[in-house]
């Protein structure tokens, strides 16, 4: 018997459904409480590294977000001038093993919707609109509350309610998280037939200019720039933001530029960074994915790594007997440095940019490739 029978899942992003839905395939009872209303239906893209494709794999999806998806296997560095030049071309790592692609981009709602769809099938309770009010906990279990007024008692609560986790308040865990000084803008919009895979530009009057494939006929475009307040700005004049950015960028970027019209389809966030000193667990409560580390996209491992947490934690559950200290001891053990490279690189490529340093980015690159290749 696994050591859990009844758990609760707080959030319904990557993280959340894919620790729900190996635990469900086990017989354990879960239900996945999700603040939001339901599955957002818009949303940027979603770049998945070959490690996040062999949890997916796990999770019984590859096919779904395959079909979905657009899957590649290497990538560009193009220069900031008037002919967007490829300067370099080198083959993605394929992290995940040689049978799954290097990198495969998709739009986030599509692999939100597979995710708790497959969680739906498994027998996983899905309940949207169930904000997290408060838990207690003791012994044999944790009491948790929501904001309509109901409540229930579970074995075990994962907290995978994203960066400003309400679970990590809950359970009195102070965590700072960091702006690192940059900001991005992205777009989901028409892919032209020129953008196969991701290409990307440092330099010129932002930092990083770049695209990735979401599917046959969709992709999403970014720009990061020094962080700045943009909270002011209506979604017209975001686009037209953003348009005027891409400017200085050229190669693909000139056949993208057309194709952005539509507001609601842009956003901007600051990149934080922030990683949970061990242990990840208070009690019987413990949190994965962003309430635990979070990290800019640079390396695009974010969502490998929530996925990664939820297929650490649900083997070592499914495993053990009794829910002992040593179980989240173990699982913080196998997560700890993993994460912590990650988030580290991540900032560290930032940083560089924001320094004009040139660094050693193959360098970095290649390490943490060779580190996400192996096992989790």
């Amino acid at each position: 018997m696994p050591a859990v029978a009844n758990v609760l899942v707080v959030g319904g992003g990557a993280a959340g459904a894919a620790a729900a839905v190996l635990l469900a395939e086990r017989g354990v009872t879960v239900e996945i409480a999700e603040a939001k209303p339901g599955i957002g239906a818009l949303g940027s893209g979603i770049t998945l590294q070959g490690n996040a494709l062999r949890v997916l794999r796990q999770l019984g999806v590859w096919e779904q977000v395959s079909a979905k998806g657009y899957a590649f296997d290497d990538l560009g560095i193009r220069a900031p001038d008037p002919a967007g030049t490829i300067v370099a071309e080198f083959p993605d790592a394929r992290t995940g093993g040689p049978e799954l692609p290097a990198t495969l981009g998709m739009y986030r709602p599509d692999l939100a919707a597979i995710l708790l769809g497959r969680a739906a099938e498994v027998g996983v309770t899905v309940r949207f609109g169930a904000a997290f009010a408060g838990l207690t906990q003791d012994d044999s279990g944790v009491d948790v509350r929501f904001a309509d007024g109901s409540s229930g008692r579970y074995d075990l609560v994962i907290g995978a309610d994203g960066i400003r986790s309400a679970v990590r308040r809950a359970v009195g865990v102070e965590l700072e998280t960091r702006a690192t000084g940059m900001g991005i803008w992205r777009v989901f919009a028409p892919r032209p037939a020129s953008v196969t895979r991701t290409d990307l530009i440092y330099g010129g009057p932002s930092y990083i200019a770049g695209y990735c494939p979401t599917g046959e006929d969709t992709l999403y475009a970014y720009i990061v720039e020094k962080a700045q307040d943009r909270s002011g700005l209506s979604p017209e004049e975001q686009l037209a933001t953003m348009v005027e950015l891409s400017r200085a960028y050229h190669g693909p970027w000139d056949d993208i530029r057309p194709g952005l019209t539509d507001p609601s389809r842009v956003n901007y966030t600051r990149f934080e960074e922030h990683l949970l000193d061990a242990p990840w667990n208070r009690g019987r409560v413990v949190l994965i994915g962003d309430a635990a580390h979070t990290c800019p996209p640079t390396l695009a491992q974010g969502a490998a790594m929530a996925l990664e947490d939820a297929a650490v934690l649900a083997e070592l559950l499914l495993s053990a007997e009794q829910l002992e200290q040593s179980v989240f001891d173990v699982f913080t053990v196998r997560r700890y440095e993993r994460a912590k490279t990650v988030v580290e690189s991540s900032v560290q490529l930032g940083q560089w940019l924001i320094d004009g340093v040139r660094g050693d980015v193959p360098g970095l690159m290649g390490r943490v490739s060779t580190l996400v290749s192996q096992p989790a």
